[in-house]
Formats: structure tokens, sequence, C-alpha cells
């Protein structure tokens, strides 16, 4: 397969619809709701490239004048492709003829033998013990990872999706939370912003589905030894990992050079990460339990070999076979997770400057996506539902809010930053 130099005419491709005052009287945020969800029923005119945008003049309360949609297809490239190309659509606000910059993040080094390069025959002994792990945990998730494709299912809790759920539309909301917090409680507990991200929406799905399993019960106050959470849920998150040599965002123009180690395309491999669903009196518990289980995660080459079966399934059985089986793992799995690195100064589109970048998804058979997105000195968490599933999503991102000041509040008050 190749790229293929196609014309493009803008106007089929550009969507202004005209807004309906009437419609905006009770809320305009509702509004951009209502008409991503009902645009969520549709899908991409294949006769033309698969992308469209929407741009909606309409007031909301994040302060912005404006809101664009664009929509793309995911056959076009993974988050990191796609985040590429919208970034090289922008300029910096301030500086209208830069590009804008985003961190490249560098893969932090696992192997632990340099922490024991001074003790005595530790340190011969260290790559073995490290090699041996490797190996142990890789074996364990790729063999996770095909009974996940055959039979292993999560627990049916209220937020599992129903079979059929990738074909229901798709309700999208966010909420911007602040970049530092989550940057305070990074380095006071030493891990990265991912761990950090993965704790929030630990303590926020365990509060969430307290709420959900004690329906119709007296609330008489949750704690750590007595809650409505059943034991040993098992809820995994299907995370998708960039495999490409340098981790973060490159620049459109170096993914699309032959000569270059960063391809275009879908250079990601799937990583099944589990979450433990209870309650903890201790905020931090959470952040640490999501650490160990990323930190277990990086000493594992899981991503690398999902990524090498699914190509080696391709050619020897085809699309169709290929496709059926990771629709399988997926809806085996609770929900997708996702998290991309922003632009680290304020940009302007064609001279638009943006409030924040929300990105989403529909048509996965989880019945919940979390997406974390970075812009600035902020962060925007964007749930995209299944609202016959979740009914009240507002609610569950609150959930998260609401673990993420707790979480920076229990550090703030211990000291630790």
């Amino acid at each position: 397969m190749k790229w293929v130099r196609t014309k493009v005419d803008v106007d089929k491709h550009v969507v202004v619809p005209q807004v309906d005052e009437q419609n905006l009287h009770e809320s305009p945020d509702k509004f951009v709701e209502n008409y991503i969800y009902n645009l969520s029923k549709t899908t991409l005119d294949k006769s033309k490239p698969l992308w469209d945008l929407h741009l909606l003049n309409v007031k909301t309360s994040d302060t912005s004048e404006g809101v664009a949609v664009l929509r793309m297809h995911h056959s076009l490239g993974d988050g990191t492709s796609l985040m590429s190309l919208f970034l090289a659509c922008t300029r910096q606000t301030a500086h209208p003829d830069k590009l804008s910059t985003v961190p490249v993040i560098k893969k932090r080094d696992i192997n632990p033998t340099y922490q024991y390069s001074s003790k005595g025959l530790w340190r011969y002994f260290a790559p073995i013990w490290y090699f041996m792990r490797l190996f142990w945990n890789t074996i364990v998730d790729v063999l996770m990872f095909m009974a996940t494709a055959m039979f292993l299912k999560d627990t049916n809790t209220p937020i599992k999706g129903k079979p059929g759920s990738e074909l229901n539309p798709r309700r999208c909301v966010h909420r911007t939370v602040s970049l530092d917090d989550m940057k305070l409680v990074k380095n006071a507990l030493n891990m990265t912003i991912n761990d950090v991200a993965l704790g929030v929406i630990q303590a926020g799905l365990s509060v969430y589905l307290n709420r959900r399993f004690g329906e119709g019960k007296k609330d008489k106050g949750a704690t750590e030894k007595n809650n409505n959470l059943p034991n040993n849920i098992r809820l995994r998150s299907s995370l998708l990992i960039n495999l490409r040599p340098t981790a973060g965002i490159q620049a459109l123009a170096d993914m699309m050079d032959k000569n270059t180690e960063a391809k275009w395309g879908n250079m990601v491999g799937s990583v099944l990460l589990p979450f433990k669903i209870a309650l903890r009196d201790d905020p931090l518990d959470y952040i640490r339990e999501a650490k160990a289980i990323s930190y277990r995660k990086k000493n594992s080459l899981e991503a690398i070999y999902t990524f090498s079966i699914s190509k080696l399934l391709l050619k020897l059985f085809g699309i169709k076979i290929t496709s059926s089986i990771s629709h399988r793992i997926l809806t085996n799995t609770t929900l997708a997770f996702s998290n991309l690195v922003g632009p680290q100064e304020e940009v302007s589109c064609y001279g638009h400057p943006m409030i924040y970048i929300a990105p989403g998804s529909y048509g996965q058979p989880q019945a919940l996506m979390i997406n974390f997105q970075s812009y600035v000195n902020k962060m925007t968490m964007v749930l995209s539902v299944d609202e016959s599933v979740i009914p009240d999503p507002h609610q569950l991102l609150y959930d998260l809010e609401q673990s993420l000041k707790l979480i920076k509040d229990a550090v703030v008050e211990r000291g630790l930053c």
C-alpha cells in the first residue's frame, strides 16, 4: 500500500451549519454536545477523503467564540499521526510565523542495573534478573492477551459495554483541569503524568461504580472496608502505545519523509491495563497502585508483540479475520484510554486562537473511552460514552475531577511537594 495524491474539494469537507438561536437558550454547551452526538450517528462518505470539518458559531462557557469539530477516520493514522497533522495547521499565537512546539518525551530506562552498579556482585546478576523479569512479564502478558481474544472477559459492571455498543451514538463530554496540579503530584511521588492520569481514572471509576452498585440502597457513607463494590472486579482498559523510536509527537514533515524513523500511519501496539476497583481511605493509594501497574507494564514487551502479531495475522488471514479478533479483544475489555501530549504554547488555527483541544472517538465496542489531552498548562479530560450504558457522563467526569483534587490536596497537606 502507498499514499496516492488526490484532489480535494474543500467545500465538500467543510460544514458551517445554521444555528437556530432558540436552541441556544437552554445551554450552548448542550447544543455542541448534541451536535457531536448526532454527528456520531453518521459515517464518513467513502467517496471522498475520510475527514470533514464542522464550524459551529456558538459561544460556550469556556469563553470560546466558536467550536471546530474535526472528524477523521482512524484508518488515516493513529493518535500521534493525526495530532501531528493537526498541529501542522497551527501557529503560535504570540509568534504567527512559528510552528507550535511539543515536548519530546524521553523513554525512561526501566533497566535497574544502574542502581546497583557499585553494589558488589549484584551488578553482574542485575542484568540477568532484569532479562528474566522482562521475559516472564512478556510471556504472561501475551498469554493474557491471547486468552482475552478467545474467552477471558471483564466483570459485567454497570459501565461494561453491551453487544452492539459500537453501533450506538456517543455522548462526548469534557472538562479542563490544571496540568500544574498533575505535575505537582508527579514530582512529589516520582512518577509520570501518565501514571497520575491512570491513578485519577482508577479513583474516579471506583467512586462512580460504588455509587452505581449502591443504587436503591441507603447511603451510609463509603469507606475502604464498607462500600458497595463487589470483590475481585476484573476491569481492564485497552491502552495504545506509540511504538515510534521517539516517544511523542513528531513534525508532520518528518513523518512523511521516507528516510526518517518516524513513520506516518498506525504505529501502535496494544496493552491490556488492569485497574484495581476499590475505595481507598488514603487517596494516594490510587496513585501508588497505578504506578505499580504501569511500571509492571513497562517491564514487558507486550505492545511490540501485539503489534507484530497483528501484522502477521493481517498478512496470513486478511483484514476481516484480523479486525474480528481485534473487535473481540476490545469487546472483552471495559474501556479504552489514550493520553496525548499537546503544544507548549497557545496556538492559533488560521488566526483563530484555540482555548482547548478535546480528542474523542466513536465506533469502538467499549461503552467508555477516556482521553487525556494536554495544552499549554491545562489538561482536558474527554469522555466518549454510550448513554445506554452510562446515562450520567457528567457525573463520572465530576468524579474524575474530584479525585484529582483529593490526590493533590493529600500531597500538599503532607508536605510532599
